[in-house]
C-alpha cells in the first residue's frame, strides 16, 4: 500500500470549488493541482493526476477531506492529455461510473498512443533526433530502448479513452455551472482551459475564474514543442498557436486564475503580458545565435534553459531540442530564418533583413521566467 502524506493539502477556492495537491512521483514540479466542482448532478473533477498508487491514495484521502468519495464523482474534465492531468482518469472512472471529457485532438492522441506499438514512439524519436543533428551518445540508449524491450514502463500507453468531447466556445453540461471551455492549443494541440462564468466568492472584479491547465501559470513558462505524430507530416506552428491562445485568454479578464501547478493567483492579464515579453525576447535571441546556420540540436545547446546544457539530463534534452524546433517554425513563418539547402541534418540560418524585425516589439523589462521541464518522455510528445 502507498503511503498517503499525513495532512493531504487541501484548500477551499469558495463557491463550491477546492483544490487536491496530487503529487506527482520523482518530479521536480511535485504536483498537480486536481479541482473539485460542485454541480447539481454531483462532484465533477478538472484533471486527475499521475497514474501512480501514491497519487491515487492522495486523491482519494483529499475527496474524503472534502466530504465526498471518489465513488460520488459525477464527470472528469481534462485540460490535455499529459499523464499528470489524465493519468487517473480511468481508475477514476472504474470506481465512480463517471464519464471523461476531453478536447478531440488530445483525444485523438490517446486513441493513437493505445493503438500504435510501443516501439513506434522510439523509432521516430530515434529519426527525428539523427535529422535534426543529435550525436551518436544522444541516440545510443534510445536504439538500446528499443532493441532491449524497455518500452512498457514510458507514461500514457493505456490512457483512457474520453467519452465525451469538449467543444470550444461551449458550456459543458454542469447542472447549475456555468463553465465554458477555451481552446488554447500550444502546449498541446487540444489543450483548453475553462472559464467558469459566475460572479467571483470574494467579490474580486473581473470575469469570473479561470482553470488555466498548463497554459497560463503564475511563474513558470509552460513547455512549447512540437505537435508529434509519425504519421502526419503537416507542419504546424505550435508556438504561434500559443501565442495566439494567450492573447485570447488575455482578453478574457477574469478575477482569478487556478492553474494546475504552483497556486492560484490574480491579474491574470499581467501575467499574459510577462509570457509574451518572454518568446518575444527568446525569439529576438534566437536570430542572433542564427547568424550562422545551426542544426536544431546545437541551437538547444546555445540556448537559455533554467541550467547550464552540460546539466540537462538525457530525457530533457530531447525535450529542449522540441522546443528549439517550435520556435523555428515560428522564425520560418514570419520570414526571418531558413532552411539551408542540403542535410541532413538539417541547418537554419536568419534571413537578412534591413526593416523592422517582424517579432513583435518588446513592451519593457520583464520579470524572468524558466522553462520547466519534466522528468520522462511520453509516447507521441517530447515534453516529459
Amino acid at each position: 500500500m502507498a503511503q498517503v502524506p499525513q495532512v493531504t493539502q487541501v484548500t477551499d477556492h469558495g463557491g463550491g470549488v477546492h483544490s487536491i495537491k496530487v503529487p506527482i512521483p520523482d518530479n521536480p514540479l511535485g504536483h498537480t493541482l486536481v479541482h473539485l466542482v460542485d454541480t447539481d448532478r454531483g462532484p465533477v473533477l478538472i484533471d486527475t493526476g499521475w497514474d501512480d498508487p501514491a497519487s491515487w491514495d492522495t486523491l482519494t484521502a483529499g475527496l474524503t477531506a472534502l466530504g465526498t468519495a471518489v465513488t460520488d464523482i459525477h464527470g472528469v474534465v481534462i485540460t490535455h492529455h499529459h499523464p499528470d492531468h489524465h493519468g487517473l482518469s480511468g481508475q477514476v472512472r472504474e470506481a465512480s461510473g463517471a464519464w471523461i471529457a476531453m478536447h478531440e485532438a488530445d483525444t485523438a492522441i490517446v486513441r493513437r498512443t493505445r493503438e500504435s506499438e510501443p516501439g513506434t514512439w522510439l523509432d521516430y524519436l530515434t529519426r527525428k533526433l539523427a535529422a535534426v543533428g543529435a550525436p551518436e551518445d544522444h541516440l545510443a540508449p534510445l536504439r538500446a530502448a528499443r532493441s532491449g524491450g524497455r518500452l512498457r514502463t514510458l507514461p500514457g500507453l493505456r490512457a483512457a479513452l474520453p467519452d465525451r468531447e469538449i467543444v470550444p466556445g461551449e458550456l459543458l453540461d454542469l447542472a447549475g455551472r456555468r463553465l465554458r471551455a477555451v481552446w488554447t492549443p500550444g502546449h498541446t494541440p487540444g489543450h483548453v482551459c475553462l472559464h467558469l462564468e459566475e460572479r467571483h466568492p470574494a467579490g474580486l472584479a473581473g470575469y469570473g475564474r479561470l482553470f488555466s491547465g498548463d497554459h497560463l501559470l503564475p511563474g513558470i513558462s509552460p513547455h512549447i514543442g512540437l505537435y508529434e505524430d509519425p504519421d502526419d507530416t503537416t507542419v504546424t506552428d505550435p508556438l504561434g498557436d500559443y501565442l495566439a491562445s494567450l492573447e485570447r485568454i488575455g482578453r478574457l479578464g477574469v478575477a482569478e486564475v487556478l492553474p494546475a501547478h504552483q497556486h492560484a493567483f490574480t491579474d491574470a492579464g499581467g501575467r499574459v503580458r510577462e509570457l509574451l515579453d518572454h518568446h518575444e525576447e527568446r525569439l529576438t535571441g534566437l536570430l542572433a545565435l542564427l547568424a550562422t546556420p545551426l542544426t536544431p540540436w546545437q541551437l538547444a545547446e546555445r540556448m537559455e534553459w533554467n541550467r547550464p546544457w552540460e546539466q540537462i539530463p538525457h530525457g530533457s534534452r530531447s525535450i529542449a531540442v522540441s522546443e528549439a524546433e517550435s520556435h523555428l517554425r515560428r522564425l520560418v513563418k514570419l520570414g526571418r530564418a531558413e532552411a539551408v539547402p542540403g542535410g541532413p541534418p538539417v541547418t537554419y540560418i536568419a534571413v537578412r533583413r534591413t526593416s523592422p524585425s517582424d517579432v513583435r516589439p518588446r513592451r519593457g523589462p520583464r520579470p524572468r521566467c524558466r522553462t520547466w521541464r519534466r522528468a520522462a518522455p511520453g509516447p507521441f510528445r517530447t515534453d516529459r
